[in-house]
């Protein structure tokens, strides 16, 4: 039985989320306190006793799920035997750290350079995101290219019949009520900072292609499905690029999954934070076996 491992994105974040690792695990209590020293503020004091709120900014959401999901496949030791692995949006890194594709350090530092752009994209421009409800892809993309007058583009194409829009405030506003008029059977505004995925974020991209560039990459051990295409990629350079490009273009899960599940996958695990990725996948390939290690 081939096994896909796959790590979640930002949202999963939980008070207390890595505390029982980290009080139980030497290895796990050691690459937490690296991480405190690298991003220069101690994240596990906001992981484990902060607030929802101290979580939900950007620059504590992000490396706080890398942390804890990279951590979980680091302790997992020789039972980490992965055949694929992706993760959706921020999970990526944290997917690439674990088939070791990229160090600890260097994870944890882009993943913080990322954040801190990002969110320096979204105070730059005010923008958001909404979750579409029933109805079909092409429907939602036919919907947001009409307007023409405001940024409002698919983010990530989540699982069959459930997608996110990101784009301006008025886009959004705009593209809801068209979606609704449509036969949505919901389009809410999401409680995020701004436009994810969408070309808003075009800011962070530059700044983080350049920290991407400088970085080592190396052969991951399995392939890696990307969010840009839901491919397999193993090429060093073809995963920084698609990683760069990611910023500002949609996040392909339903493709990546049922890519996977074609290549053969039949037992997907999910490392980190929260059980939405389970819940996508039998979704999106019904009869697969789902876990969650947290």
């Amino acid at each position: 039985m081939m096994k896909a491992y796959v790590f979640p994105g930002q949202g999963a974040q939980f008070v207390g989320m890595g505390k029982n690792l980290y009080d139980t695990n030497p290895l796990a209590k050691e690459l937490f306190e690296q991480a405190n020293e690298i991003l220069g503020f101690r994240i596990t004091d906001l992981m484990f006793n902060g607030t929802d709120e101290d979580l939900r900014q950007t620059k504590v959401t992000q490396p706080a799920i890398f942390l804890h999901s990279v951590i979980l496949a680091k302790t997992m030791g020789e039972d980490f035997t992965p055949n694929m692995v992706a993760g959706h949006s921020l999970g990526e890194f944290s997917a690439l750290v674990a088939a070791g594709a990229l160090s600890f350090e260097d994870g944890l530092r882009l993943v913080s350079k990322r954040a801190l752009a990002m969110q320096a994209a979204c105070e730059a421009t005010p923008s958001t995101m909404a979750a579409v409800l029933a109805l079909p892809d092409a429907t939602v993309e036919e919907i947001c290219a009409t307007i023409t007058n405001e940024t409002v583009v698919p983010a990530n194409y989540n699982c069959p019949g459930q997608i996110v829009i990101s784009g301006s405030i008025p886009g959004i506003d705009a593209a809801c009520e068209l979606l609704l008029a449509a036969g949505a059977k919901r389009a809410l505004k999401l409680k995020v900072g701004g436009a994810f995925h969408s070309p808003l974020m075009e800011p962070a991209r530059e700044e983080l292609a350049a920290a991407i560039a400088a970085t080592a990459f190396t052969a991951p051990i399995c392939p890696v499905y990307q969010n840009v295409n839901a491919m397999p990629q193993t090429d060093p350079e073809v995963i920084k690029s698609n990683l760069i490009a990611q910023l500002t273009a949609p996040v392909r899960w339903t493709q990546a999954v049922e890519n996977m599940v074609a290549d053969g996958a039949a037992h997907f695990t999910e490392v980190g934070p929260g059980a939405v990725l389970q819940g996508l996948v039998k979704k999106i390939s019904k009869g697969m076996i789902t876990e969650g290690i947290q």
